[in-house]
């Protein structure tokens, strides 16, 4: 079932999520709805308060990026290996590599894209949606997605990391947004506490 994304505005995108754990309910159909609800809104990445559960849950599809790339894109060089991936209750363990920009997009905050500045490799350890658990190392456009979305159970979203500056021309639209004068392909849902 696809579900509306929470847009930028509601206080449940600045919370911090609470961890899970297997018995939590109906864990295989909300997981199933979220990746309805991703790929419906043209997704890479959807964390849980992104759908009004402040859970720290969060699913991945880098490898769709993989499909039709054309071999002379300037990004292609940041995907080696796509991941599809549920990840339940993270940890980030290590950061390295350069930082580095990259124009990022919020499905909860719709038509706006900024660079953001994140470290290009990140060790993460999570577990899986059978629980058990995991600790992996991702590069590139999967580390970039993965700390993404951790900032979402983490209550933090792309624009706080942007500078003053930049968000303060921004404010305006991110305000537009919040009040729900935005259109988009998919549902969203405003002001959700």
């Amino acid at each position: 079932m696809i579900l509306p994304i929470v847009a930028y505005g509601s206080p449940l995108l600045k919370v911090v999520a609470q961890p899970i754990t297997p018995d939590y309910p109906d864990l295989k159909q909300l997981i199933e709805n979220m990746w309805d609800t991703m790929y419906n809104a043209n997704g890479v990445g959807l964390a849980a308060p992104q759908i009004g559960k402040s859970i720290r849950l969060f699913i991945m599809d880098s490898a769709q990026l993989m499909v039709d790339k054309d071999e002379d894109d300037d990004d292609n060089h940041l995907l080696k290996n796509g991941v599809k991936q549920v990840v339940i209750n993270p940890k980030l363990l290590k950061f390295e590599g350069e930082e580095f920009a990259y124009n990022e997009g919020c499905l909860s905050i719709p038509n706006i894209r900024e660079d953001v500045y994140r470290p290009s490799i990140v060790t993460m350890e999570y577990q899986d949606e059978y629980f058990k658990t995991h600790t992996a190392t991702f590069d590139t456009i999967n580390a970039r997605i993965i700390q993404h979305e951790y900032d979402h159970i983490d209550g933090v979203l792309f624009t706080d990391h942007l500078k003053p500056l930049k968000r303060k021309l921004l404010k305006n639209k991110l305000e537009d947004i919040a009040k729900g004068y935005v259109k988009t392909d998919y549902r969203m849902k405003f002001g959700v506490k």
